[in-house]
Protein backbone atom coordinates (compact mmCIF):
# COMPACT_ATOMS: atom_id res chain seq x y z
CA UNK A 1 0.00 0.00 0.00
CA UNK A 2 2.85 2.37 0.79
CA UNK A 3 4.37 1.76 -2.67
CA UNK A 4 1.09 2.70 -4.36
CA UNK A 5 0.87 5.87 -2.26
CA UNK A 6 4.40 6.99 -3.13
CA UNK A 7 3.93 6.09 -6.80
CA UNK A 8 0.80 8.26 -6.92
CA UNK A 9 2.62 11.15 -5.19
CA UNK A 10 5.58 10.97 -7.59
CA UNK A 11 3.27 10.75 -10.62
CA UNK A 12 1.19 13.71 -9.44
CA UNK A 13 4.09 16.04 -8.69
CA UNK A 14 5.97 14.90 -11.79
CA UNK A 15 2.96 15.92 -13.89
CA UNK A 16 2.72 19.28 -12.10
CA UNK A 17 6.43 20.01 -12.69
CA UNK A 18 6.18 19.01 -16.37
CA UNK A 19 3.14 21.26 -16.95
CA UNK A 20 4.81 24.21 -15.23
CA UNK A 21 8.08 23.70 -17.12
CA UNK A 22 6.22 23.61 -20.43
CA UNK A 23 3.92 26.54 -19.69
CA UNK A 24 6.03 29.10 -17.81
CA UNK A 25 8.02 31.56 -19.93
CA UNK A 26 11.71 30.96 -20.63
CA UNK A 27 14.36 33.22 -22.15
CA UNK A 28 17.11 32.46 -24.66
CA UNK A 29 19.78 34.83 -25.92
CA UNK A 30 20.24 34.06 -29.62
CA UNK A 31 21.28 35.36 -33.01
CA UNK A 32 18.51 35.18 -35.60
CA UNK A 33 19.83 33.53 -38.75
CA UNK A 34 16.62 33.21 -40.78
CA UNK A 35 12.83 33.44 -40.70
CA UNK A 36 10.43 31.49 -42.88
CA UNK A 37 6.86 30.24 -43.21
CA UNK A 38 5.91 26.58 -43.63
CA UNK A 39 2.74 24.60 -44.22
CA UNK A 40 2.01 22.37 -41.22
CA UNK A 41 -0.33 19.36 -40.93
CA UNK A 42 -0.41 18.51 -37.20
CA UNK A 43 -0.69 14.81 -36.48
CA UNK A 44 0.22 12.87 -33.35
CA UNK A 45 2.01 15.96 -32.03
CA UNK A 46 -1.04 18.22 -32.47
CA UNK A 47 -1.14 18.71 -28.68
CA UNK A 48 2.06 20.76 -28.95
CA UNK A 49 0.76 23.11 -31.65
CA UNK A 50 -1.39 26.15 -30.95
CA UNK A 51 -4.92 26.54 -32.30
CA UNK A 52 -5.76 28.40 -35.47
CA UNK A 53 -5.07 32.12 -35.45
CA UNK A 54 -7.86 34.33 -34.18
CA UNK A 55 -10.24 35.06 -37.06
CA UNK A 56 -8.96 32.17 -39.20
CA UNK A 57 -10.91 29.21 -40.53
CA UNK A 58 -10.98 26.53 -37.81
CA UNK A 59 -12.50 23.79 -39.97
CA UNK A 60 -9.12 22.72 -41.36
CA UNK A 61 -6.18 21.42 -39.35
CA UNK A 62 -3.39 22.33 -41.76
CA UNK A 63 -2.13 25.90 -41.81
CA UNK A 64 0.87 28.11 -42.45
CA UNK A 65 3.12 28.63 -39.43
CA UNK A 66 5.93 31.15 -38.95
CA UNK A 67 9.35 29.85 -37.85
CA UNK A 68 12.43 31.62 -36.50
CA UNK A 69 15.84 30.00 -36.95
CA UNK A 70 18.46 31.04 -34.43
CA UNK A 71 21.88 30.15 -33.13
CA UNK A 72 23.02 30.54 -29.53
CA UNK A 73 26.38 31.87 -28.37
CA UNK A 74 27.66 28.30 -27.89
CA UNK A 75 26.84 27.51 -31.51
CA UNK A 76 23.76 25.40 -30.78
CA UNK A 77 20.89 25.80 -33.24
CA UNK A 78 17.39 26.49 -31.91
CA UNK A 79 14.25 26.78 -34.03
CA UNK A 80 11.10 28.44 -32.69
CA UNK A 81 7.58 28.41 -34.04
CA UNK A 82 5.66 31.69 -34.00
CA UNK A 83 1.97 31.01 -33.44
CA UNK A 84 -0.85 32.99 -31.88
CA UNK A 85 -2.28 31.51 -28.69
CA UNK A 86 -5.45 33.62 -28.75
CA UNK A 87 -7.74 32.81 -25.84
CA UNK A 88 -6.51 29.23 -25.54
CA UNK A 89 -3.91 27.52 -23.39
CA UNK A 90 -1.34 28.60 -22.32
CA UNK A 91 -2.95 31.95 -21.42
CA UNK A 92 -0.46 34.25 -23.14
CA UNK A 93 -3.25 35.90 -25.19
CA UNK A 94 -0.83 36.29 -28.07
CA UNK A 95 -2.34 37.64 -31.31
CA UNK A 96 0.74 39.39 -32.74
CA UNK A 97 2.60 36.57 -34.51
CA UNK A 98 2.87 38.62 -37.74
CA UNK A 99 4.41 41.58 -35.90
CA UNK A 100 6.78 39.28 -34.04
CA UNK A 101 7.87 37.70 -37.33
CA UNK A 102 8.63 41.14 -38.74
CA UNK A 103 10.69 42.04 -35.66
CA UNK A 104 12.60 38.77 -35.90
CA UNK A 105 13.30 39.30 -39.61
CA UNK A 106 14.64 42.77 -38.82
CA UNK A 107 17.11 41.22 -36.34
CA UNK A 108 18.65 38.74 -38.79
CA UNK A 109 22.43 38.88 -38.79
CA UNK A 110 25.53 36.93 -39.75
CA UNK A 111 28.19 35.33 -37.58
CA UNK A 112 30.68 38.00 -38.68
CA UNK A 113 28.42 40.88 -37.56
CA UNK A 114 25.98 39.39 -35.01
CA UNK A 115 22.90 41.03 -33.54
CA UNK A 116 21.94 39.41 -30.25
CA UNK A 117 18.36 39.19 -29.11
CA UNK A 118 16.32 37.69 -26.29
CA UNK A 119 13.45 35.40 -27.26
CA UNK A 120 10.80 34.80 -24.63
CA UNK A 121 9.08 31.50 -25.30
CA UNK A 122 7.30 28.54 -23.76
CA UNK A 123 7.32 24.86 -24.64
CA UNK A 124 9.94 22.28 -25.54
CA UNK A 125 12.11 21.37 -28.51
CA UNK A 126 12.02 17.73 -29.60
CA UNK A 127 13.50 16.80 -32.98
CA UNK A 128 12.06 13.27 -32.97
CA UNK A 129 8.44 14.43 -32.51
CA UNK A 130 8.89 17.74 -34.41
CA UNK A 131 7.99 19.85 -31.37
CA UNK A 132 9.05 23.49 -31.31
CA UNK A 133 8.89 26.09 -28.53
CA UNK A 134 6.54 28.97 -29.30
CA UNK A 135 8.14 32.43 -29.37
CA UNK A 136 6.14 35.06 -27.47
CA UNK A 137 8.36 38.13 -27.63
CA UNK A 138 11.74 39.20 -29.03
CA UNK A 139 13.95 42.20 -28.32
CA UNK A 140 17.54 43.19 -29.01
CA UNK A 141 20.28 43.19 -26.35
CA UNK A 142 23.89 44.30 -26.32
CA UNK A 143 25.45 40.84 -26.18
CA UNK A 144 25.12 37.20 -25.14
CA UNK A 145 26.38 37.96 -21.63
CA UNK A 146 23.17 39.78 -20.67
CA UNK A 147 21.52 38.23 -17.65
CA UNK A 148 17.75 37.81 -17.68
CA UNK A 149 16.09 37.43 -14.27
CA UNK A 150 12.76 35.53 -14.57
CA UNK A 151 10.82 37.70 -12.14
CA UNK A 152 7.44 36.40 -13.28
CA UNK A 153 8.46 32.77 -12.71
CA UNK A 154 9.90 33.58 -9.29
CA UNK A 155 6.75 35.40 -8.13
CA UNK A 156 4.44 32.76 -9.63
CA UNK A 157 6.29 29.83 -8.05
CA UNK A 158 6.33 31.53 -4.63
CA UNK A 159 2.59 32.18 -4.93
CA UNK A 160 1.98 28.61 -6.12
CA UNK A 161 4.01 27.17 -3.23
CA UNK A 162 2.10 29.37 -0.73
CA UNK A 163 -1.25 28.15 -2.06
CA UNK A 164 -0.06 24.55 -2.02
CA UNK A 165 1.15 24.84 1.57
CA UNK A 166 -2.10 26.50 2.68
CA UNK A 167 -4.16 23.71 1.09
CA UNK A 168 -1.92 21.07 2.69
CA UNK A 169 -2.29 22.62 6.17
CA UNK A 170 -6.06 22.83 5.83
CA UNK A 171 -6.30 19.25 4.58
CA UNK A 172 -4.13 18.05 7.47
CA UNK A 173 -6.32 19.84 10.01
CA UNK A 174 -9.49 18.45 8.38
CA UNK A 175 -8.05 14.93 8.42
CA UNK A 176 -7.04 15.18 12.08
CA UNK A 177 -10.43 16.63 13.11
CA UNK A 178 -12.78 14.53 10.98
CA UNK A 179 -11.20 11.57 9.20
CA UNK A 180 -8.76 10.23 11.81
CA UNK A 181 -11.40 10.01 14.61
CA UNK A 182 -13.75 8.24 12.21
CA UNK A 183 -11.05 5.74 11.21
CA UNK A 184 -10.14 5.16 14.86
CA UNK A 185 -13.81 4.58 15.70
CA UNK A 186 -14.12 2.00 12.93
CA UNK A 187 -10.91 0.29 14.06
CA UNK A 188 -12.14 0.18 17.67
CA UNK A 189 -15.43 -1.35 16.49
CA UNK A 190 -13.58 -3.98 14.48
CA UNK A 191 -11.29 -4.81 17.41
CA UNK A 192 -14.30 -5.04 19.74
CA UNK A 193 -16.10 -7.33 17.28
CA UNK A 194 -12.99 -9.48 17.00
CA UNK A 195 -12.71 -9.76 20.77
CA UNK A 196 -16.39 -10.74 21.01
CA UNK A 197 -15.92 -13.42 18.35
CA UNK A 198 -12.84 -14.78 20.14
CA UNK A 199 -14.78 -14.88 23.42
CA UNK A 200 -17.63 -16.79 21.82
CA UNK A 201 -15.19 -19.22 20.23
CA UNK A 202 -13.60 -19.80 23.64
CA UNK A 203 -16.98 -20.55 25.22
CA UNK A 204 -17.86 -22.91 22.39
CA UNK A 205 -14.59 -24.80 22.82
CA UNK A 206 -15.17 -25.09 26.57
CA UNK A 207 -18.64 -26.49 25.88
CA UNK A 208 -17.19 -29.07 23.48
CA UNK A 209 -14.49 -30.00 25.98
CA UNK A 210 -17.16 -30.55 28.63
CA UNK A 211 -18.87 -33.12 26.38
CA UNK A 212 -15.56 -34.84 25.67
CA UNK A 213 -14.85 -35.25 29.37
Amino acid sequence: MAYIKWAFIILFWGTVVAVLHYTLPQHDIVRVSDTYEKRIDPGENSLFWAAQDVGSDTTTSNRDVFFIQTRKANGKVMVYRNEDTGWGWPPYFKVTSSNLQAEAADLKSSEADPKWAVIRHYGWRNEFMSIFPNAVKIWRVDGPEVRIIPWFNIIFLIFFAAIGWALYVRWRRFRQARIDPMVESVEDSLYAAGDAIDEKRGRFRKWLDSWKS
